[in-house]
């Protein structure tokens, strides 16, 4: 829990901001969290009741009064913290704990993209596998994973984590990893009896079993067939009780893949990796990772080599 104490006068440290000091104090002396507001030198201005926020809440707690004048929070335990009330209100007359004034950001429509530029961004999106051995610069791998946790989740419970791993010796690990998954399940499915009994039931399993094995040769003869020398990875992982946990990961992965796109920096969904990770031992890959929960979708970064020039219809 935590309290919001609104300081209202225009100088920012006189005797209320002393008094409201007091009273922060006493709260968190009792293990309660207070945060103190100055908005004395602000315009401010009542609700207007244009019942915009009721339009939006996803959980109907705004509501017209009964006199339908005014705006009123009902069963208030209901939120699930999404913000909507407060990021559409033009008076900003909404006070959220969840989302002091200085996390609430007026948009810029001015620098908003037009719609033929995030077209064209999405039609230039490849999975360019020609990387270079550069480093991904820091800025760019934290504006990717911010990008990333704007994504929406269902029921806004914002149950996703991300994981960058850039350490070379971990990336190996994780490429062991996955192709010592891939190799032991190649040898059982091509041992005579088994393929004899499998292959004519589940024929679609023998698709990649041939694959496998050219990945354990290219793997030890230093080609790195599965990050493609990825100089990063950003692992999107859940807890196992998220019911959505698949769906909210790739919302995700979508935002990070487009800003990486943007800023010069290729990406490649890791399909063996992820499907090796669920196929080891349990918690196996969650140990080399260094993650919690349940991995569920992986994308390798890296500066690619050359840029692709033109794009094909689909």
């Amino acid at each position: 829990m935590k309290v919001l104490l609104i300081n209202g006068s225009p100088r920012r440290e006189g005797n209320t901001f002393i008094a409201l000091s007091e009273a922060a104090r006493a709260l968190e002396a009792e293990g309660v969290g207070a945060e103190i507001v100055s908005i004395g030198t602000k315009a401010v201005q009542g609700c207007i009741a244009c019942g915009k926020c009721v339009q939006v809440c996803p959980a109907g707690i705004m509501v017209r009064s009964t006199d339908g004048k005014g705006i009123e929070a009902v069963r208030t335990d209901r939120c699930i913290g999404c913000g909507h009330c407060v990021d559409v209100c033009p008076t900003g007359s909404v006070i959220h704990s969840d989302f002091p004034p200085q996390r609430v950001h007026t948009v810029d429509t001015g620098r908003l993209p037009a719609p033929e530029q995030v077209l064209e961004l999405i039609r230039a999106r490849r999975s360019n596998r020609a990387l270079t051995p550069r480093p991904i610069p820091d800025e760019a791998l934290q504006r990717i994973v911010e990008a990333a946790r704007y994504a929406p989740t269902a029921s806004n419970s914002r149950q996703v984590s991300f994981t960058l791993v850039t350490e070379p010796e971990q990336l190996l690990r994780i490429a062991d990893f996955t192709v010592g998954v891939f190799a032991s399940t190649a040898r059982k499915l091509l041992h005579p009896v088994v393929r004899t009994l499998l292959k004519p039931l589940r024929p679609d399993l023998y698709r990649y079993a041939a694959r496998f094995a050219e990945i354990e040769r290219e793997h030890e003869a230093g080609n790195d067939p599965i990050l493609r020398r990825a100089t990063a990875l950003l692992i999107i992982h859940t807890p196992a009780s998220n019911r959505f946990g698949c769906e909210d990961a790739n919302l995700a992965y979508q935002n990070a893949s487009l800003m990486a796109e943007s800023l010069g920096v290729s990406q490649i969904y890791m399909g063996f990796v992820l499907t090796a990770a669920r196929m080891g031992r349990k918690n196996a890959f969650a140990r080399i990772a260094g993650i919690t929960g349940r991995p569920q979708a992986i994308m390798a970064l890296g500066i690619p080599a050359f840029r692709y020039l033109k794009y094909t219809e689909r």
